[in-house]
This record gives C-alpha cells, structure tokens and sequence, in this order.
C-alpha cells in the first residue's frame, strides 16, 4: 500500500480516531499534531502559535481580510509581507509535503488534500455524520456540555469550513475535493474502519 491518504472530518464524526485506528490497521505513520510539533520545530515558530492559527477563523470574511486576503497567492507580494498565520500555513505545508515524500501515512486535517493535491498517490476522504450523533459523541468523549454541544459542535465546522476556503480556495466538504465521503454513525467506526482499509486496499491492485 503506497498511498498518502487524507482525512478530513466534521467535528465529532470520529475522523481522528477513524484515521488512526486505519493507520495501524495499514501499519503506515499517523499524522496530526506532531505536524504542528514538527512545522513548529523546523520554522522556529511557536506551537501555541499553530494552534491560535486554526482558531482564528470564526467567520469568512473577517478571516479574509486580517490575513490579507490570501496575499501568498499573490506575485505583487514576498514571503517578508505575508502574515504571520500566512506564513505558519506555509511552513506547515512544506512539513506536509516532505511527510508524503517519506512514504505512505495519513494526514488528518490542515488542508492536506489540497496542500498534496499533485501528488501522485494520493487518496483523500471525507468523514461526516449526523448533528445527533455528533453531539453525543462530542457529551460522551469530550464532555461538551449537552446543551451547548450543537452550536459548538456548528461552531467548529464553520471554522474548519472557512480555514480550508481560505487556505485552498476551494470549498470544504464538497464532494469533488474528496476520492471518497463516508458517514461514519451510518456504518459505525468499526465499519468504518474497515470500509476504508478494504476500498484502499482494492485501489492499489
């Protein structure tokens, strides 16, 4: 199995679990915050800075706007002009790609699919779920207060919604960006699991 696999998830669909538990299932590197530890490590940047990154963006617009609406894109601006969460997102990119380069792994989040999207043996997933599901999981494992748990829960996938419509200018969740969308409380974890061991698998022959 040569594949780079990225997960991209819903808040509380399990996608982190469902992405590690395939990783050991495969026997390949797992992949989320060490990212963070090594990106942090390698560009001399804080991790707290990382991490006050992904939760600044509450809302598209303003997002846009304090991050110089997406200036690294831009030919009329050097890496000494970009902002600092600009520059974060890059030196955790560059950590992406060499991760890719090492040899199979999953990736959770941070863009992966798109920051590999030219990458040759690359397979990327969606794992989503029902909001009913999502709040129990988030009660039961994370102690998230029941009655605020769905507009958390909405709160969190609006900002992983805008981070990624930012960062990749394309639009999280559609189904165009992924190789496949699985609802994680429709086949279970351990379904799940399995599911996409068997489909990559398959996809290698």
């Amino acid at each position: 199995m040569n594949k780079i696999i990225t997960i991209s998830r819903q808040y509380g669909s399990g996608g982190r679990e469902i992405g590690k538990r395939l990783a050991e299932e495969l026997d390949i590197p797992f992949y989320d915050n060490e990212i963070i530890t090594r990106a942090a490590k390698e560009s001399g940047f804080a991790e707290a800075a990382f991490h006050r990154a992904e939760q600044k963006a509450t809302n598209s617009l303003l997002y846009s706007i304090a991050m110089g609406l997406n200036s690294y894109g831009s030919q009329d601006f050097g890496y000494s002009n970009l902002s600092l969460d600009d520059r974060i997102y890059l030196a955790q990119s560059e950590v992406i790609h060499n991760l890719a380069d090492e040899g199979p792994c999953v990736i959770v989040g941070r863009c992966a699919d798109y920051v590999l999207r030219n990458h040759k043996n690359i397979v990327n997933i969606f794992i989503w779920a029902s909001i009913e599901s999502r709040v129990k999981r988030a009660v039961e494992l994370y102690q998230m207060p029941e009655h605020k748990a769905a507009e958390q829960i909405l709160k969190i996938d609006k900002r992983r919604a805008n981070y990624y419509n930012y960062h990749a200018n394309e639009k999280w969740g559609k189904a165009d960006n992924y190789h496949l969308s699985v609802k994680s409380d429709f086949l279970g974890i351990d379904k799940t699991v399995q599911t996409l061991k068997e489909f990559l698998l398959e996809s290698t022959e």
